[in-house]
């Protein structure tokens, strides 16, 4: 897929710890850049196998993901965040229990209606929740996050519960299931990919090799 050599395509979900990471090793890279690279953000629902048909998450669908799985993220988080300097990261323990769904519909509006600010909006979300520890799934968190970076909350409460949007929501998880992205963070430029919280260096590579 041809794009932008000023653009790289993430594809994350605010619930994802190594979203947020990734996102603190973007950001080291984009400081080492002459030019920064806008972002082309891309929807993704991690808890897709949870979410019931009136959109709930079912907590007792088993994924396949156990204790064992867990302590690992944990460690694997842990070092992460000393990597890339995010101490003010909250531990996952000390989480609300979160659906990005809402937060998403939210995001994806700011992009398609305010692309300037979509950044901003973009940031305010993942530190809402990551660094607050605020539910960014509740439309009242959401739609302060938006008065905080100049945009109408009222706005953000109407595209949340905007059907149509959520409709067009899924059909970009849908889209993203086809483009065979299974897991997030996705840095994608051209025809390559790296998936994870991958280093700066390796998205230097990504980009300029």
């Amino acid at each position: 897929m041809s794009q932008d050599d000023d653009q790289i395509t993430v594809y994350s979900d605010y619930v994802c710890p190594f979203c947020y990471l990734g996102r603190q090793s973007l950001e080291m890279y984009q400081a080492s850049r002459e030019q920064p690279l806008e972002i082309d953000w891309h929807p993704f629902d991690l808890r897709s196998q949870k979410r019931g048909p009136d959109g709930e998450i079912d907590n007792s669908v088993d994924d396949g993901k156990d204790e064992e799985y867990y302590d690992q993220v944990r460690q694997n988080v842990a070092q992460l965040k000393q990597q890339y300097d995010a101490d003010e990261m909250l531990s996952l323990d000390d989480l609300p229990d979160v659906d990005s769904l809402d937060a998403q519909v939210a995001s994806y509006y700011v992009k398609t209606e305010y692309p300037d600010q979509w950044l901003a909006f973009d940031e305010a979300v993942f530190e809402a929740l990551w660094v607050d520890g605020r539910d960014v799934g509740d439309v009242d968190v959401l739609a302060d996050l938006a008065g905080d970076v100049g945009l109408a909350g009222e706005e953000i409460r109407e595209a949340v519960a905007d059907e149509e949007l959520r409709d067009r929501l899924h059909e970009l998880f849908t889209d993203a299931q086809r483009d065979r992205i299974t897991g997030v963070p996705t840095f994608a430029y051209d025809d390559h990919a790296a998936r994870g919280a991958v280093p700066p260096e390796h998205l230097e590579r990504l980009i300029e090799t």
